[in-house]
Order: C-alpha cells, then sequence, then structure tokens
C-alpha cells in the first residue's frame, strides 16, 4: 500500500519500513530500515574492472547498472518491493536549499539528469531511489543534500566581485549530529551554539546557532585531508593554472582528489600512514601534523562566527575513529568548549530519520523549486 495512504496513522512508530540508497564513486551502499532499526545494510563494491566500462562517461550512464545490483540485492535478502514504506536517495548536486527532507520532484529529477551543476555519483541517489518507489507507487525523498544554503549573508562574501563562496559540504551527517546531540543533552538543536567538524575523505569545519548552519568551510576552502589540498595559496595556484603542464580537468583532480594526503605520501588511507609514523617515517609524521594543524585552525577561526560562546564542538566522521588524530586536536580545541566525539558517518541511518519524520507527521516535507519555477 502506498505511504501516502498510510499517514493517517494506520501504522504504528516503529512500523514503516524505507530503503536509503547511497551511491559513491566505487560502492553503493543501501540499507532498509524498519521504525528506528536497520534491517538490511549493504555495501556493493563496484570493482576497477566493473567501473571501467563508464571511464569518461556521466554518472547518469551507470544508472542501470547500480538498479540492478540493488534489485539484486533486495531479492536475495528477500524484500519486496511493495513491503517498503519510502525510498531514500542520497541528495546530489542541487540549487541551494534549506535543510529538510525533500519530495522527490521532476524539477529536481531534470537537474540531477543533465547534471546541471555538476556531476557526481550522488546524483544518481535521487533518481534510482525515484525509479524503485514509481515501480512500487511509494513516495521518494532526499535529506539535506551537500548543497543547504543556510548562511549569514556575511558569509558569503569572498573578496572579489567575481565569484562568491559556495556552500558545499557535510551536511547530511553534520545536521544528524547535531540532532543526536541535542537529544542526548534535553536541549533543541535550536537553542545550541555548536561547532561540528566533519572528518571524512573531505574535512567541513561548521558553526550551528538557531538550529541553522550559519558558515562552514566550503568544499575547496580549510584543512587539506585525504585527497583535497583545501584551501591553497592564491598567486601560485593561478601560475600553476597558467604553466600550461594541466588541463582544466586535471587540475581539478589534483584539488579534488589527488590532493592532501595523497599528494604527499601516495595514499589515502589514514591507518596507512599511522602505519608509517609507527614505523618511524618522520616526513608522514610531519604531513599528518600539518593536516591536524590545519583542522584545529579551521575549528578555532570558526569560533569567532559565534563569538566565542560556544556549547560543544562536536568531531565526527571516518577520522575521528583515529585515537591518534582525537589525541592530537584535542588539546587545540578544548579550551573553547567541551567535546564530544561521534566515530564514522551513518548517512544511511540519517536519510532514513529524515523520511520517518515525514511518515511520523514531525516535519513536512519541502518540495524542491529549481530556477525559474514559478
Amino acid at each position: 500500500m502506498p505511504a501516502r495512504e498510510l499517514l493517517g496513522g494506520v501504522l504504528s512508530r516503529t512500523d514503516f519500513r524505507v530503503l536509503t540508497i547511497n551511491p559513491g564513486t566505487t560502492s553503493t551502499k543501501l540499507a532498509v530500515y524498519g521504525g528506528d532499526h536497520a534491517i538490511l545494510t549493504r555495501v556493493l563494491r563496484h570493482s576497477d574492472e566493473e567501473m571501467r566500462q563508464f571511464n569518461g562517461m556521466p554518472a547518469i550512464k551507470q544508472l542501470d547498472f547500480r538498479s540492478l545490483a540493488i534489485r539484486r540485492e533486495l531479492i536475495a535478502a528477500e524484500i519486496p518491493l511493495m513491503s517498503l514504506h519510502a525510498v531514500v536517495g542520497r541528495g546530489g548536486l542541487l540549487g541551494p536549499v534549506t535543510s529538510g527532507t525533500y519530495r522527490i520532484n521532476e524539477s529536481m529529477l531534470d537537474e540531477l539528469r543533465t547534471a546541471k551543476r555538476g556531476d557526481h555519483p550522488a546524483n544518481l541517489g535521487a533518481i534510482l531511489a525515484n525509479s524503485i518507489a514509481e515501480e512500487a507507487k511509494i513516495e521518494s525523498f532526499i535529506v539535506d543534500p551537500p548543497t543547504v544554503d543556510e548562511w549569514q549573508d556575511v558569509a558569503r562574501l569572498s573578496g572579489s566581485s567575481l565569484m562568491d563562496r559556495a556552500c558545499w559540504g557535510h551536511v547530511l551527517n553534520t545536521k544528524a549530529i547535531a540532532r543526536r546531540y541535542a537529544a542526548e543533552c534535553g536541549k533543541p538543536y535550536a537553542e545550541l551554539r555548536l561547532i561540528i567538524a566533519h572528518l571524512g575523505s573531505g574535512v567541513t569545519v561548521s558553526a550551528h546557532e538557531n538550529g541553522r548552519m550559519i558558515d562552514s568551510t566550503a568544499v575547496q576552502e580549510g584543512a587539506f585531508s585525504a585527497d583535497r589540498t583545501g584551501e591553497l595559496p592564491v598567486i601560485k595556484l593561478a601560475r600553476l593554472c597558467y604553466s600550461g603542464r594541466y588541463s582544466l580537468p586535471e587540475m581539478e583532480r589534483l584539488l579534488f582528489g589527488a590532493g592532501g594526503l595523497y599528494s604527499y605520501l601516495g595514499t589515502r588511507d589514514l591507518e596507512d600512514v599511522e602505519r608509517r609514523i609507527a614505523n618511524g617515517d618522520s616526513f608522514a609524521a610531519l604531513v599528518y601534523d600539518a593536516m591536524v594543524y590545519q583542522i584545529a585552525k579551521a575549528m578555532g577561526s570558526i569560533s569567532t562566527v559565534l563569538q566565542g560562546k560556544v556549547d560543544a564542538i562536536l568531531i565526527t566522521g571516518g577520522m575521528a575513529h583515529s585515537e591518534r588524530l582525537v589525541a592530537k586536536l584535542l588539546p587545540s580545541i578544548s579550551w573553547i568548549a567541551p567535546v564530544t566525539i561521534y566515530p564514522g558517518e551513518d548517512e544511511l541511518r540519517a536519510m532514513a530519520e529524515g523520511a520517518m519524520r515525514v511518515l511520523r507527521h514531525e516535519e513536512a516535507a519541502r518540495e524542491y523549486k529549481s530556477e525559474g519555477d514559478n
């Protein structure tokens, strides 16, 4: 029975069943939640050989390949589509939006299919979710896409009238952690002043006030990470761009995919770097310490956005699993506010929670409007 026919309270809070889909560069993560509990979680790894057929092609060409992989997994787990009440896809590169759960509509799908604002596997999230939901005759959503923009106006100016700063980061996990901390401390998120650092393959450090992310390090800014450069000396960067050594796609790859730890050490694996340090690699130690230094500096800088009045610092993401990294980071930031660590990034759960809030009437679904929509 379609989810829209069940919103009158026929089902209990624990009965809603939601499929979540998160496409990445070399994997498709999926989960099925029954109420607040995962019934199924899978990470479908796509080998280099499988992905080679899509080299040089836009992400949309992978749609049938990924859809078939998801459907096979659901069949193997004996989860029929008709048992679902909603499907949630990872939000892709859309226009600026307010935080929330968005019903997937044609305006959104059109932008993602044509990669209007950039091509990325995450664009497939809503398209895959919509395809499955249409077959099952249920609703489909995205939750807190990377382009959620709640910045205050003063944060938008870059220093050049030729470009503004772009709000784009790890919003899904950041917002989920903010809500989780608020529930744990017994205070509304809207009443907390928080600094949240998402430390994953990329780093996003954000300031939260009155339930809004009022500033953050955008994807091209802040600390370097596993394979992203973060901020660079702009004149040297400009000279490199005009050196004739690199094409535009090559430059973009150097900044976003071949920067950070990978640029210095040839690896994106933080554990590998830590093993090298344990074996006496002094250069690896220097690079590691520089990354931690830049993360701390970004957190200290953004504390000024909240005028130093910070209730808590929350650290999350894959790198937060590292006891070494956290131990090195704490002395530089713990004077700002109490620190709580939430290792990992449970984005599939965050997506399910967003859909559940709509199904349970705790939140109204938002409608995405593309530029030019009335």
